[in-house]
Parts: structure tokens; sequence; C-alpha cells
């Protein structure tokens, strides 16, 4: 037996951009924009999703056609795990820097930033840049102008910039960054008249709602950009060509498991693709492999995406008939008490109310403004609880 290499599957990673599918509106409605900042202006978009729903996927496919298709500098940078300004421009400038690097004007770049560029690795083939703290400041400071000069360091070669900045969550809920992004984009306006900037940010709902809040004005600076769940012909089309790119058939019966109880989502797509990959054995992705891949892709997101109290009180026996029971269709993100207790048995009528008590307590679910109706508070919850059910089937 061939040991398999590698899964086409990349659980909690950006999709490869040759697997990329779906969202042709969303991205011609983000062109437009693109081609006004070719056109000289500035653009700023806030790219809005729901953890899992594929904000990263996008924004590395828009990052790559901007980059190959039309003659922009893309870079896409993480700040998941970044606090403060100067970290920020930090990592925009050094993303800037790798993403230049190997072109023939590299050296301009280079010089224009001066002796914080160090050469780290084996020959030199990677590079940081680690100003001190007081020139990081004046970066955040004239941010603009620093980004004009590059411009136009760059023209002849590019049409513009792209950047994506991305799991800005942490950010976003600072007053200092709102400030500074009203500020920036203020300057900006008035005084350059030509700016081919494009800035996406990427963060959850409530992010952009915290922002809102923090400088109301803002929201007027963003174009919102807001994806959701894909299409099941959406859904079934990337999980053929992923296998099709390692040579794996999919049965059409394994194929509807997989694209039903993936519900849209490019996370479980991902989690349900990647179990199925490493069980199936004959090149043949058929029912039990689909289903034996739920099986697995339950335990994982379990184990990976739900707060551990939260996971224990999800599989506890006194409660895991009920959730079983919600989640035997498709689950939507509310439910009302009365159409759940004609499903339930008397003893886990008796239960119920205590059910509800302790999803509540562990922020689970809240309750709505309409009388005996509940939430989920977390896409993922009905999520699992719909695979979680799916796997009780194969056991």
């Amino acid at each position: 037996m061939n040991m398999k290499e590698r899964s086409p599957f990349c659980p909690g990673s950006p999709v490869p951009v040759e697997l990329f599918v779906g969202r042709e509106n969303k991205i011609e409605d983000i062109m437009n924009y693109i081609n006004n900042t070719i056109q000289g202006k500035q653009e700023n978009i806030f790219l809005i999703g729901s953890r899992g729903i594929g904000k990263s996927s996008l924004a590395s496919f828009l990052r790559y056609y901007v980059s190959s298709e039309m003659n922009m500098v893309g870079i896409h940078v993480f700040l998941g795990r970044v606090f403060n300004l100067e970290e920020m421009v930090r990592h925009i400038f050094e993303k800037f820097l790798k993403e230049t690097k190997g072109q023939t004007w590299f050296n301009n770049i280079k010089s224009f930033f001066g002796k914080y560029i160090k050469q780290l690795g084996l020959f030199g083939v990677s590079l940081t840049f680690a100003p001190p703290s007081e020139d990081l400041k004046e970066l955040v400071r004239k941010f603009p102008e620093v980004l004009n000069n590059l411009l136009m360091e760059i023209k002849k070669e590019k049409k513009g910039l792209f950047i994506a900045l991305d799991d800005i969550n942490s950010l976003a809920g600072k007053s200092e960054f709102a400030d500074w992004y009203k500020s920036f984009v203020d300057e900006v306006a008035t005084h350059y008249d030509n700016f081919p900037v494009f800035i996406m940010l990427i963060g959850i709902p409530e992010k952009r709602d915290v922002l809102s809040e923090l400088q109301p004005s803002l929201m007027r600076i963003f174009r919102p950009v807001e994806i959701d769940r894909l299409s099941d012909e959406e859904v079934e089309q990337f999980i053929i060509k992923a296998f099709e790119s390692v040579d794996i058939e999919v049965s059409p019966e394994g194929k509807d498991i997989m694209v039903r109880y993936s519900s849209g989502l490019p996370l479980l797509m991902h989690e349900i693709g990647d179990a199925v990959f490493w069980i199936d054995t004959d090149g043949i992705i058929d029912v039990y492999d689909a289903m034996a891949g739920v099986f697995n892709a339950a335990e994982n997101v379990g184990e990976k995406y739900l707060d551990p109290k939260v996971y224990r009180a999800i599989r506890s026996d006194r409660y895991i008939s009920i959730l079983r029971k919600l989640g035997e269709d498709h689950i939507p993100q509310n439910f009302k008490k009365k159409d759940m207790e004609v499903r339930l048995t008397e003893n886990e009528k008796r239960v119920f109310h205590n059910f509800l008590r302790r999803m509540r307590e562990l922020g689970v679910i809240e309750t709505t403004s309409k009388r005996g109706s509940y939430r989920f508070v977390n896409e993922i919850y009905p999520v699992y609880i719909f695979l979680e059910s799916g796997s009780s089937k194969k056991k």
C-alpha cells in the first residue's frame, strides 16, 4: 500500500489559491474598489464574517490575484497576536519587504528602510524589520508619508499597493487604533491627490461594532463586505476539486454526506475533508469513508474550537441525547423551547430546564427578544452539535 504524502485540505489555514472556489459576487464587488485604487483613490474595505467562514482564504486569493494579474504589490498581514500600533506597522513593512525581495528595484526599497533590515537564515534567505521603539513610533505617526514614499519608489513598476490586515480582533477593541485609522484616512484625503493604496481590514462582526462605538465616524470610511456560508454547489465543487488534485475518486453518496455535514462552512469542509482523506485506503471515497470522516471531524472540531468546559458539558451523559435530537436536522442559529420539547422523552423533558440553564451559564446560548426562544452565541456550537449528531448515527 502506498503511503499518502499530503492532504489537499488545510484545517485552520487559508486554502491554496488553486483550490479556491465561490465568492464570485463578493470578488466582483471588491475588484471594483481595487480598480478605483489603481486610478489613484485610496480605498478602505472591512471584510466581515464569523470564525471559520473563509475570510482569510478570500484575502489570500485576492492578494494572489492583484499581484499576478493586476501588477500591484500585494501583502497579507496576520495580526492575531499584535496588540499595539507599533507592532502592526512593523509587521506591515516587514511583509512588504519580504514580498518585494528579489525584484530588480528591491535595493532601492532596502536602502529606504536603512540599517534595520536583518538577513536571517542560511545564505540570508529570510529577513526581518526591527527598528527601535522610537523609530517605530515615528513610522506610526508618519504612516501616510512613508507609504507615499514607497509608492514613489515602485510607481514605475507597480500600479499600487494592496494591504490585507487579517485577524484585527485584538486591535479593533482599542480606541488608539480607531483614532489612528481615522487620522490616517483624513490625512490621505487632504494631502494626497494620488494615493493608490487599498486596505482591507478582516474581522468578525462584533469587532466592527466595537470600532463603530469607539469612533462612529470611522464607519463612513469603510465599505463593508460580509461573507456568509458557501452554497451546497460550491462545497461540492471544492470537495471534488480537492480530491481530484490527489487522484482520489469520490462516490456520489460519499460526496453528499461531506456536503451535508460541511454546512457551507469552510472550516468544516477542511476538517471533514482532511479526516476523510486519511481514512480512505483504496482511492475511492465511499459512504463508510465519509461517515467515518464526519465522526473524526466532530472530535477534532470539539477539541480544537470549543472551550473545554463547553466541550465537557456538551458531551456529558446527562445532556448528550438532548443535543443529538437538537442536531438531527440542519439546526439554525435560533431555536424555540416548545419545538424541542415535543421531540424529547419524559426523562429528557425532566432535565431540559437544567440543560438550558447550564448552556446559558456556559455562554453557549442566550435568550432572544421572543419568549421561549434561544440563539447560539457562536456559530460553531450548532454546527458541532449537528456534526456530533451525525457521528452518533455512524456509531
